[in-house]
């Protein structure tokens, strides 16, 4: 059962800083990505996480990976993008730092551009690409056990260090996609 906390209804502004994210597998697990809320609605973040389609509230929080986070504003905030800010953070053990953020511009460590990708989604996923294809969004070349081992790894949260050989051999398979990507540029 997830614990609920109050619900902060308001149409101000969310204020987002360097502090508003934390440890990814903290979060709730839902499928092979991890939400919050930042106003305190982790339940209605998960109902909709967990049907796979519906619009989410406003504080959703989703990760995939540790350092690319979406968040949804309150309703008219940015109507191209159904009210999803994008994320590119730097994490460390100490904590998270943004280094971007914004709507239509921001692009992921591969230099894919966010908005690009989520834009792809089926009206009824909210502008969110679950199991990609599936949902309506191009691939992107990072399998379930890459994402797996960025999260388990993910600095911020105690016991990252100690990574499994299952996580290492994925780690590795991903920095030769990365190594890849880059190349091509």
């Amino acid at each position: 059962m997830i614990a609920q906390t109050p619900i902060a209804l308001t149409s101000e502004p969310l204020n987002i800083t360097d502090n508003s994210f934390k440890c990814i597998t903290s979060m709730t697990r839902v499928g092979h990505f991890y939400v919050d809320n930042l106003l305190g609605n982790v339940a209605g973040t998960v109902k909709v996480a967990q049907a796979g389609k519906g619009e989410y509230p406003p504080g959703s929080v989703l990760q995939l990976m540790p350092n690319e986070i979406m968040v949804k504003h309150q309703k008219g905030h940015s109507p191209v993008t159904k009210d999803w800010e994008f994320f590119w953070i730097d994490v460390d053990k100490n904590g998270q730092k943004i280094y971007t953020r914004g709507f239509a511009e921001v692009n992921n460590r591969f230099g894919l551009n966010c908005f690009g990708c989520h834009i792809q989604a089926r009206p009824e996923n909210d502008f969110t690409c679950g199991d990609g294809s599936a949902n309506g969004c191009a691939p992107i070349p990072v399998t379930k056990a890459m994402f797996n081992a960025l999260q388990n790894t993910d600095p911020r949260c105690s016991g990252s260090d100690q990574v499994s050989a299952i996580d290492a051999d994925a780690l590795k398979q991903l920095g030769e996609v990365v190594k890849a990507l880059t190349e091509k540029k």
